[in-house]
């Protein structure tokens, strides 16, 4: 009896360390197997991807990821989500969102969310530096001046500039000598379509007058020729009822 115990007791003492080292001989291999799937799953993955054209031609935009494999449906393609795109950081000279006679608003270009980038504005000076405005917000409200400033907008992101656009906003005096410019330009552009207007519509009456004048002769030039056959053909009548009303009477 006691030599059976301690078998048992040595069997207790022996079987955990067992289970331990078989555990730890099997996860290696599920490990193994789990990692090489992984990548051949990412390779189909990136190989049914396709990305869209970006929005923008310049600062920051977004762009489609398009499926191209295993859509719902007999679609082709397919849209499963969007990503952000960057083009050339110099955006050129933009437009104002409104102006009117004595202010302009202004944008920086930047996508949602706004308030993930830093906005700087600066006025630009030939031959000077430029000055920093402190107002860094995406969109700005500015007065007009006696005389034209360009404004400029840097979008910036973790201490780089992602994106930027300038604006010009012409004095009060050149404003008041370009809007009647724009109305002289207006008036002229009227008057063209006018006189080409005209000139249509007299080309197609002068048209129409000729096809008339077409089809009048057509018709008098038949007429006569009709009376003409007509005539002929009583003539060659007359000839054939005397030749033969002779020919009776011999």
């Amino acid at each position: 009896m006691a030599g059976r115990a301690c078998g048992e007791a040595l069997l207790l003492l022996l079987l955990p360390p067992l289970l331990t080292a078989l555990l730890d001989a099997e996860l290696p291999g599920s490990g193994d197997e789990s990692e090489r799937a992984e990548p051949g799953l990412n390779a189909l993955e990136s190989t049914a991807l396709e990305f869209g054209e970006c929005t923008v031609t310049c600062g920051i935009g977004i762009q489609e990821i398009l499926l191209t494999s295993g859509c719902p449906g007999d679609e082709a393609k397919c849209i499963v989500g969007v990503k952000e795109c960057h083009g050339p950081v110099d955006c050129g000279w933009g437009r104002p969102i409104s102006e009117n006679s004595s202010s302009v608003m202004m944008t920086c270009i930047y996508i949602s969310p706004e308030n993930r980038f830093k906005y700087v504005w600066k006025i630009l000076t030939s031959d000077k530096p430029a000055s920093i405005l402190p107002n860094d917000s995406a969109v700005v409200v500015v007065h007009r001046d006696t005389r034209s400033v360009t404004y400029q907008c840097e979008t910036q992101e973790n201490g780089s500039i992602i994106a930027s656009v300038k604006y010009t906003v012409n004095a009060t005096t050149e404003l008041k000598t370009k809007q009647p410019m724009r109305k002289e330009r207006g008036q002229s552009r009227r008057r063209r379509a006018d006189g080409i207007l005209i000139f249509c519509v007299i080309t197609a009456v002068i048209m129409t007058i000729g096809v008339i004048f077409v089809i009048i002769f057509i018709i008098l030039r038949w007429a006569v020729v009709k009376t003409d056959l007509e005539s002929t053909n009583g003539q060659d009548d007359k000839k054939l009822t005397n030749q033969s009303s002779v020919s009776t009477m011999e």
